[in-house]
C-alpha cells in the first residue's frame, strides 16, 4: 500500500505563484511516475503533469512555460512549482503515483488551488 500526503496549496492572486508538495511512503516501487492531475468544478480530471523517476517529464500544453515539476527521489517526493498563475488554474489537484511493472496507481486526498484577486 502507498500513501500520499500533498501539502501547499491555496489562495493566490493571478499572476501569483504556488508550490505543490507530494510525499509517497510505503512500498515505492523504484520504477515510477509521480505527477499531477487537477479537477475544476463541473469539469473531468485531467493531467497536469508527471514525471518519470528516471526524470522524463509531461505535461499538460496549457501550463507549459508556467508549471514544473521535479522529484526528490530519496524522499519520493515530487513538487508542482506554479507561476503566472491564471483563475482558470483554479482546481483542486491531486497527487498521483503509478507503477508501470505492478499496474498499480494511488491518488493523493487533493488540495485546492485557488487564483483570485
Amino acid at each position: 500500500q502507498v500513501q500520499l500526503v500533498e501539502s501547499g496549496g491555496g489562495l493566490v492572486q493571478p499572476g501569483g505563484s504556488l508550490r505543490l508538495s507530494c510525499a509517497a511512503s510505503g512500498r515505492i516501487a523504484s520504477s515510477n511516475i509521480m505527477g499531477w492531475y487537477r479537477q475544476a468544478p463541473g469539469k473531468q480530471r485531467e493531467l497536469v503533469a508527471t514525471e518519470t523517476s528516471d526524470g522524463t517529464t509531461n505535461s499538460a500544453e496549457s501550463v507549459k512555460g508556467r508549471f514544473t515539476t521535479s522529484r526528490d527521489n530519496a524522499k519520493n517526493t515530487v513538487y508542482l512549482q506554479m507561476n503566472s498563475l491564471k483563475p482558470e488554474d483554479t482546481a483542486v489537484y491531486y497527487c498521483h503515483v503509478a507503477f508501470p511493472w505492478s499496474g498499480r496507481a494511488y491518488w493523493g486526498q487533493g488540495t485546492q488551488v485557488t487564483v483570485s484577486s
